[in-house]
């Protein structure tokens, strides 16, 4: 996925149609010159409606879509027929969008399944007809409800990647290479941090015709949970993971202290983020001997289950598969 094409943020205005006016209309026909109410009610005015589709993977159809305008309801007629409603708008979104008011923040709602559809800005409702105002004391109302007027409203809708499988660490830890060795995916590789700067989906192929999904969020930096660096805007993504891949290269200097700089990042930006099942890697272990990775394994962090892989040798690339699918099933079983 191209990063100009990767888009997860966007702010539209969107205005829902009115509703069509009722018909103050009375029937008057050759037989009966003097007959009752009969004004139908107006059409409903269109909504704009968001609807999660899993083969769309970013906003950019939105993105220079900065207007969304339903149409309004039509006006009720004679003969208590009901003016059409107006056209609904259905806008095409990833799953994991989160659609928030644009001036309080407030969230409204999250796709999540391909298919599901939710109101974002309701149309307003027709207005009745006369003959709904008929009573014993009035029979020839001649009065008619207009109908609601629509809403404009500013919206903002982010993106929170889904995926079983989100990678975590500090930049060139590996992670884009890891995710190219071991899904279809081609992620920008290079040897400077900050490659990676939208996230990247891989499909893992597993045992028996399964799969799982990874997703390569950009490296994390400390205090990005302030904003630092990329800050919210991947730290979001990591939300809606399922469960989280440490990765840490072998070299470095201190791995317990990097991977506790981690976890803090993730539980100040969101504590439930904790609550996610964990797995570490240690990454580049090329560049290492056993007499090396006994000393490292000493001292890794406690109460997390460890391997140590080599992208570039494909060592301990199947083990981390099947730890990663173990966890992830176990995950599923206890929810």
């Amino acid at each position: 996925m191209a990063e100009q094409n990767f888009i997860d943020y966007v702010k539209i205005c969107c205005r829902s149609g009115a509703g069509g006016a009722g018909s103050a209309h009375f029937l008057r026909e050759k037989s009966n010159p003097r007959g009752g109410p009969d004004g139908g009610d107006g059409g409903r005015g269109g909504h704009i409606i968001l609807r999660g589709n899993r083969n769309v993977w970013t906003l950019l159809g939105l993105k220079y879509r900065k207007h969304v305008i339903a149409e309004r309801g039509e006006s009720g007629s004679g003969n208590n027929r009901h003016g059409a409603d107006g056209q609904d708008i259905i806008l095409e979104v990833p799953l994991g969008t989160v659609a928030k008011d644009a001036e309080t923040e407030e969230v409204h709602f999250e796709i999540t399944e391909d298919g599901e559809e939710r109101i974002l800005t309701p149309g307003g409702r027709g207005g009745l007809g006369n003959s709904h105002f008929k009573t014993a004391t009035n029979q020839a109302p001649r009065y008619a409800q207009p109908g609601e007027p629509g809403r404009e409203e500013w919206k903002i809708l982010e993106l929170k990647v889904l995926a079983d499988v989100g990678l975590v660490g500090f930049p060139n830890a590996g992670k884009s290479t890891f995710l190219s060795v071991i899904s279809a995916a081609k992620p920008k590789i290079a040897s400077y941090p900050f490659t990676t700067l939208v996230p990247n989906l891989g499909m893992v192929q597993y045992r028996d015709g399964r799969s799982f999904v990874i997703a390569d969020i950009p490296g994390i930096i400390e205090k990005a949970h302030e904003g630092k660096g990329l800050g919210h805007r991947f730290l979001r993504h990591i939300e809606r993971n399922a469960t989280l891949l440490f990765m840490i290269p072998a070299d470095t200097d201190d791995i317990k202290k990097e991977y506790q700089i981690l976890l803090n990042e993730l539980n100040m930006y969101n504590p439930e983020l904790l609550d996610k099942p964990r797995v570490l890697a240690i990454t580049k272990c090329d560049l290492i001997d056993e007499e090396i990775k006994g000393w490292i394994e000493k001292d890794l962090p406690e109460g997390i289950p460890h391997i140590f892989i080599s992208s570039v040798a494909q060592d301990g690339i199947t083990e981390l598969k099947d730890l990663l699918w173990k966890t992830i099933n176990e995950h599923k079983s206890i929810n």
